[in-house]
C-alpha cells in the first residue's frame, strides 16, 4: 500500500482546522462587509466631474468612455452643439434639455465666476440685479451687472451676451437656480475649427429619503453571510470526516481483516498521529501474535519431535532388556551365555538409567522456577582447579589437553555446581564423538565487560547441517545416533549459561587448527 502522507496530532489537526474554519468565516465577514461597503460607496458617491472635464476623450467626442466616471446611477451629463441639439446622452439623463438660450445662462464648470441675483423695489417697481463676481487672491470682484425689470427687460448694464431681455427658465439659470432635483453646469467645448459644443453635467440632489431606502435594501446584502456561514461549516464537516474517518475505516478493516485470518495492516492508515499509532501498535500486536503463532507450532512439533525421539532412546534399550530377559526365561539362552546376556541386559539398564537421569536434569533447568546459587568467583582459578580434576579422565581417554588461562584475576558470578555440569557436557561431547590423540583446547581470556571460554578440539567435526540446531534437544552429531549420549547435554548447558547471564555459540566456521569450538560469554563483575 502505499505510504500517505503524515498528519500531525489529532489536538494540531483540530486546532488548524479551527482556526482556519475561523478564518474562513472572517474572510465571508470581510467579502461580505466589503461587498456591502461597495454599494454604499456607489450609493454615497459623487461623480469627479474634474476628472471628467478634464478627460481627452471629451474634446474628442468619445463619450461613452466617459461614463465611468459617473457615479450610482443618477448622476448623467448631455453633450449639445451650438443651437442646443443633443449630441450624446447618458442612460440616466433627463428627457427635457435646456434650449440654447438657456444652456448660455447656465454657470460655466470651473469658473473662476459666479452670480448673484438681488431683488428690489424701484419707485414701487420690483426689478433684479444680477451680479457676476470674479474669485481672486481672497477677493471678490463684481466683474459684470445687469438690471432687469419685472418683465426680466434688461433695465441698466449688460452680460456680454447682447441681450435685451430674459424668459423665465433663462432667469433662473441665471441665478443659478437649477431644475428640481438637479444641479446642472454646463462645460464649453470649443473645436479646433471654431465649432461650439456644451457639456451638460447633471448632479442629483440629496433626497433624504430615498437615500434612506437604499441604505435599508443594502442591509440585505450582509444577509449573505448566513447562507455562506453554512457553507464553509458543512465543508469542514466533510473536510474533518474525511481526515479522521478514512483512517479509522482503514484501521477497522485491518482489524476485521486480522479476526477473519487474513493478511491487513493498519500502520499505514495515515491520519493524525493518534490514529497512526494506534494502527502501529495494532501491526506490532498483529506481528506478536503470529510469532506467537509460529513459535506455539515450533514448540507443538518440537514436543512431537521430543516424544518421538525420547520414545526411540527408550524403546531401544527396552527393547534389547526384554528381548533378552524373555530369552533367558525361555531357556533359550544357553548356560554358557547367560553371562553374556545379564551383562548386556546391565549395561542396557545403565544406558537406560543415564537416559533417565538426562531427562531430569534437563526438566530442571527448563522449569521456571530453575534458579542459580551463585557466589563470586575468579574464573582463572575454578577452570584449574576443573581441568586437574578431569586431567586423569581425558589422558585415559588418549586426548591431549592444550590450556590458555590468564594469571590477572577474572571474577565473575558463578554457580559452581551448575557450571560444572555445563562443562562437563562440553568435555564429554568431545571425548565421546572423537578418535584418540585429538587435542582439546581450553582458553579463557578477559574482555571488557565479559569473560570468554573457549572450549574446542581438532577431531571429527560437527555437520554443517547440524550446526544450526545443535543446541536443541535431543540434537546429536549425527543422524544414526549411534555414539550414545542423550542429545540433551547441549541443551542443558545452554540453558545454565543463560541462567549465568551469558550466552554460548558454536563457531561457523571454527578458528584455524579447530574442527569445533563453542565459545561461552559470563558477565564480569
Amino acid at each position: 500500500m502505499k505510504n500517505k502522507r503524515q498528519s500531525g496530532s489529532l489536538f494540531g489537526l483540530l486546532a488548524r482546522n479551527y482556526l482556519l474554519f475561523a478564518l474562513v468565516l472572517l474572510a465571508l465577514a470581510a467579502g461580505v462587509y466589503a461587498l456591502w461597503n461597495a454599494r454604499m460607496d456607489q450609493l454615497y458617491s459623487s461623480t469627479d466631474w474634474d476628472a471628467l472635464s478634464s478627460d481627452p476623450a471629451l474634446s474628442r467626442g468619445s463619450y461613452a468612455s466617459l461614463t465611468r466616471y459617473l457615479a450610482g446611477d443618477r448622476s448623467s451629463f448631455v453633450v449639445t452643439d451650438a443651437g442646443g441639439q443633443v449630441l450624446y446622452a447618458t442612460k440616466y439623463a433627463p428627457a427635457a434639455v435646456p434650449t440654447a438660450g438657456e444652456i448660455e445662462c447656465l454657470a460655466e464648470y470651473g469658473s473662476q465666476y459666479y452670480g448673484d441675483c438681488t431683488e428690489f423695489y424701484v419707485n414701487g417697481e420690483r426689478e433684479y440685479r444680477v451680479v457676476r463676481y470674479a474669485l481672486g487672491a481672497g477677493d471678490e470682484t463684481a466683474e459684470l451687472a445687469v438690471t432687469l425689470d419685472a418683465g426680466l427687460h434688461v433695465v441698466d448694464g449688460g452680460l456680454k451676451d447682447g441681450r435685451t431681455e430674459y424668459t423665465q427658465s433663462e432667469f433662473s439659470y441665471l441665478c443659478a437656480r437649477s431644475p428640481k432635483g438637479y444641479s446642472l453646469y454646463r462645460r464649453t467645448l470649443t473645436g479646433s475649427d471654431g465649432t461650439v459644443r456644451y457639456a451638460l453635467f447633471y448632479t442629483p440632489d440629496w433626497d433624504e429619503a430615498a437615500y434612506q431606502r437604499e441604505y435599508e435594501a443594502s442591509l440585505r446584502i450582509l444577509l449573505l453571510f448566513l447562507p455562506l456561514a453554512l457553507l464553509a461549516v458543512a465543508g469542514f464537516i466533510w473536510w474533518l470526516n474525511r481526515k479522521i474517518r478514512r483512517p479509522l475505516d482503514h484501521l477497522n478493516a485491518a482489524i476485521i481483516a486480522q479476526a477473519e485470518g487474513r493478511p491487513g495492516e493498519a500502520g499505514s492508515c495515515g491520519g493524525p498521529q493518534e490514529i497512526r499509532r494506534i494502527g502501529e501498535s495494532f501491526d506490532r500486536l498483529s506481528r506478536q501474535l503470529d510469532e506467537s503463532e509460529a513459535e506455539r507450532r515450533r514448540l507443538d512439533e518440537a514436543r512431537q519431535k521430543l516424544i518421538a525421539d525420547i520414545s526411540h532412546d527408550l524403546r531401544t534399550p527396552i527393547t534389547v532388556i526384554a528381548g533378552y530377559a524373555d530369552a533367558i526365561c525361555d531357556g533359550k539362552v544357553p548356560p554358557e551365555e547367560r553371562e553374556h546376556y545379564l551383562r548386556a541386559i546391565r549395561n542396557k539398564a545403565a544406558s537406560l538409567s543415564e537416559l533417565i537421569s538426562a531427562f531430569h536434569e534437563y526438566s530442571k533447568v527448563e522449569h521456571p522456577a530453575f534458579s542459580l546459587c551463585r557466589e563470586s568467583t575468579e574464573l582463572g582459578e575454578f577452570c584449574r582447579e576443573y581441568l586437574a580434576e578431569k586431567y586423569d579422565e581425558i589422558e585415559l581417554a588418549g586426548f591431549t589437553l592444550q590450556i590458555s588461562i590468564p594469571g590477572q584475576p577474572i571474577r565473575v558470578q558463578l554457580d559452581g555446581f551448575q557450571f560444572r555440569r555445563a562443562l562437563d557436557n562440553l568435555l564429554s561431547n568431545s571425548l565421546r564423538y572423537n578418535r584418540l590423540g585429538t587435542i582439546l583446547f581450553f582458553d579463557v581470556q578477559a574482555q571488557e565487560k565479559f569473560a570468554v571460554l573457549r572450549i574446542g578440539d581438532n577431531g571429527i567435526g560437527i555437520p554443517a547441517s547440524r550446526r544450526s540446531t545443535i543446541f536443541e534437544p535431543f540434537v546429536v552429531g549425527d543422524d544414526s545416533r549411534s555414539g550414545g549420549g542423550s542429545g540433551l547435554g547441549l541443551a542443558i548447558t545452554r540453558r545454565i549459561v543463560e541462567a549465568h547471564g551469558g550466552t554460548i555459540v558454536l563457531c561457523s566456521p571454527p578458528p584455524a587448527g579447530r574442527s569445533t569450538e563453542f565459545v561461552l560469554k559470563i558477565p564480569r563483575i
